[in-house]
């Protein structure tokens, strides 16, 4: 072998040797390549699902109910809200849009979508025992180059704002007709003194006494209104005191005695002697006003009245208030706190309240932190029961 013959097989070998470690390398760098895109892969994907975890607490934490459609109005995406108004069972991923919320407007504004940008302020009634008031506002997605697809809908639920409107509007029609009433028999009157009645004395004092009724009537009327705004708006500050019950009840069983007298109703005061309640005086005795005078009004004519009163535990007192009249019908029983619900129309107006005195109770009552309940049956009276703070004093 000659030296460059040497030589040359000397390089051959060392390119050889240099050409099996550059890949030795380069496999064992592809390979850490591999894993790395393994590695990459995998937190893009565990990025992608706590993105998607992330954004579905985020919409199921909303109130308004969200509906995402593609472009085959495919349900992509709903929220807990959605699934409670329409009823299906969260996630609806994958199902039609109406196989979710079966209700054809839906259907409807889905197809609007595919001519219009957005369909806005949309209301929908879903009928049920309550029925439902939805808002729905709806929007068209499109991709850069302007073609459809799919769909956003946002469903706000109004049912407690048209609960709320209906009984404004319930409210202002009661209260018309309770101030037209007395107004228009004092206009009467006054319009009958005008024609000449003033010149006749017992005309004149008829009339004059029907006047006097009447602005009593709407004095009273005007008073409970504004003293169940306070209430509502949280103005009426409560002087609480330690209160013997038994002596508060007698006080006004007194004030309410010429009444009873005249319908021949017999009250009883049978509420034991050392329970004290911790409450406003003035309210409290407000609250029993109307319970006894409504027991005494509305009960049996010659009937009886009783009040009871019992320790509830550590940290209320009952008082009852428990007539012998005809009792409260069964579809009655429910509303008698609400304002201006008269169970017996009739009667109610005949003996002149203003409807709004188990309201008040009501009211004051939850103020002081207590309860109210009825419990009645047909032809064997009514008790109305009230919970107050005890005194621990």
């Amino acid at each position: 072998m000659t030296v460059w013959t040497a030589v040359l097989f000397i390089l051959l070998l060392g390119a050889l040797v240099l050409w099996r470690v550059a890949y030795a390398r380069l496999r064992a760098s592809e390979k850490n390549y591999g894993a790395e895109l393994e590695e990459l892969r995998a937190g893009h994907a565990k990025a992608a699902s706590d993105h998607a975890q992330r954004l579905q607490a985020l919409i199921d934490s909303m109130v308004e109910g969200i509906i995402v459609l593609d472009e085959h109005q495919h349900v992509v995406l709903t929220n807990r809200a959605s699934a409670e108004m329409f009823g299906f069972s969260h996630p609806a991923t994958g199902k039609a849009l109406l196989e979710a919320v079966r209700h054809h407007e839906i259907g409807t504004l889905a197809t609007r979508l595919e001519q219009e940008s957005a369909v806005l302020g949309y209301e929908l009634r879903i009928e049920g025992n309550p029925s439902r008031f939805l808002q729905v506002n709806a929007v068209a997605l499109r991709d850069p180059s302007g073609i459809r697809n799919g769909a956003v809908f946002v469903f706000h639920d109004l049912t407690r704002i048209r609960e709320l409107e209906g009984v404004r509007q319930e409210f202002v029609a009661n209260v018309s007709h309770e101030l037209r009433t007395p107004l228009s028999l004092i206009k009467g009157a006054v319009e009958t003194l005008l024609d000449g009645a003033r010149g006749d004395p017992i005309a004149l004092d008829r009339l004059l006494t029907i006047i006097d009724r009447h602005a009593d009537r709407l004095t009273l009327l005007i008073d409970d209104l504004l003293l169940l705004a306070k209430l509502d708006s949280d103005r009426v500050k409560l002087n609480l005191e330690p209160t013997a019950l038994r002596s508060a009840v007698q006080e006004v069983v007194d004030d309410l005695a010429a009444l009873a007298r005249t319908r021949e109703v017999t009250i009883e005061n049978a509420l034991p002697s050392g329970i004290v309640a911790h409450v406003d005086q003035d309210r409290f005795r407000q609250v029993l006003f109307n319970l006894i005078d409504n027991a005494v009004k509305y009960g049996k004519p010659a009937g009886k009245v009783r009040i009871t009163g019992r320790m509830v535990d550590d940290l209320f007192v009952e008082i009852g208030v428990e007539d012998d009249g005809p009792g409260i019908p069964s579809e009655a029983r429910a509303r008698v706190f609400e304002r201006f619900f008269r169970a017996d129309k009739g009667r109610s107006r005949e003996q002149g309240g203003t409807g709004l005195g188990l309201a008040i109770v009501k009211h004051v009552v939850q103020a002081h932190g207590g309860e109210v309940r009825v419990e009645s049956e047909l032809g064997r009276g009514s008790a109305f029961f009230v919970t107050l703070p005890r005194s621990r004093k």
